[in-house]
């Protein structure tokens, strides 16, 4: 088995002896600390302070403006401690991050956020939260559903081909791993990294095409969420080329496409296909339901 070897400036022994050093000056719970090195590698810190009542931090200065990161998502009353250094030395007073926007990150530092209005998870957001463009973002239950479906690891790399707020939930799960977001439309492109960018995200490789040269240069995605066009065959197997194992999640509202969908399945070899049909009615103001669209999503995988 594969060993991976910390190559951080912060060593195990150093995040030992700060999480020995915070314990100590905020009467921190150990068991109940998520760490998160960014000195090693981009993470999402922003849906992980949001997600997690205590999150220790070990940044530097690709995370400059942190702080007002932090204030602008809405996390201005977290509690904050936050040190210069690779070593603990010396005394800590607590601040509100608020207080610290004007602030910058310019060398190794170790930062314990305390949130006290932390959620445990943010899938099924509502659409409101996303950022306005030309995007028309699928129902929140829907994305629930389907985020459910994708049954997502941490390390999980994924390629989400025009699904835009089912990468950005994606992203949120897979905080280690890597989502692909295929966007053929620029302005549907431009309306992705403003997500991106709105809630924090480091992991999100943003692309106009999923041409097999163009994937080859990104991690090997091990599944696949597709809305469906008619591009859909095409897209099948170039992801084939890149991972000859991948695993497809197919959404249609339209029943043409979904009719084609078996013999593209067949043609390649992916087997063990389930369809199901979301359907979904919510109350209005005057006491009436209303349908809204019921899509197919469609799996399958090469075994």
């Amino acid at each position: 088995m594969e060993k991976h070897v910390n190559t951080s400036i912060y060593t195990n022994d150093r995040i030992l002896a700060w999480l020995k050093y915070f314990s100590e000056k905020a009467e921190l719970n150990l068991e109940r600390v998520k760490i998160i090195d960014t000195t090693e590698k981009k993470k999402n810190v922003l849906p992980s302070v949001e997600s997690n009542r205590r999150v220790l931090i070990f940044a530097g200065p690709d995370n400059q403006n942190l702080f007002y990161d932090m204030w602008m998502a809405g996390l201005g009353e977290c509690e904050v401690w936050f040190k210069p250094g690779l070593d603990p030395v010396g005394d800590i007073e607590p601040s509100k991050v608020r207080e610290c926007i004007n602030l910058e990150i310019i060398e190794p530092t170790a930062i314990l956020i305390i949130n006290n209005n932390a959620h445990s998870s943010r899938i099924g957001m509502k659409n409101d939260n996303f950022s306005r463009g030309s995007i028309r973002y699928v129902g929140n239950e829907i994305r629930a559903v389907i985020i459910s479906m994708l049954d997502i690891g941490d390390q999980d790399t994924i390629c989400i081909i025009s699904g835009e707020s089912i990468a950005v939930e994606a992203a949120m799960i897979a905080n280690e791993g890597t989502i692909i977001a295929v966007e053929y439309s620029r302005h549907d492109r431009q309306s992705m990294e403003d997500n991106v960018q709105k809630f924090g995200l480091h992991n999100v490789e943003v692309i106009d095409n999923c041409d097999p040269e163009t994937l080859i240069q990104l991690p090997a995605p091990e599944q696949a969420f597709i809305v469906a066009t008619d591009r859909l065959e095409q897209e099948i197997e170039n992801l084939l080329k890149v991972n000859p194992k991948m695993r497809f999640t197919i959404y249609t509202l339209e029943m043409n496409v979904l009719c084609r969908i078996p013999a593209i399945f067949e043609k390649f070899g992916i087997q063990n296909m389930e369809i199901i049909q979301i359907a979904l009615s919510k109350l209005n103001s005057k006491n009436i339901f209303e349908t809204q669209p019921s899509p197919w999503i469609i799996t399958g995988e090469i075994v």
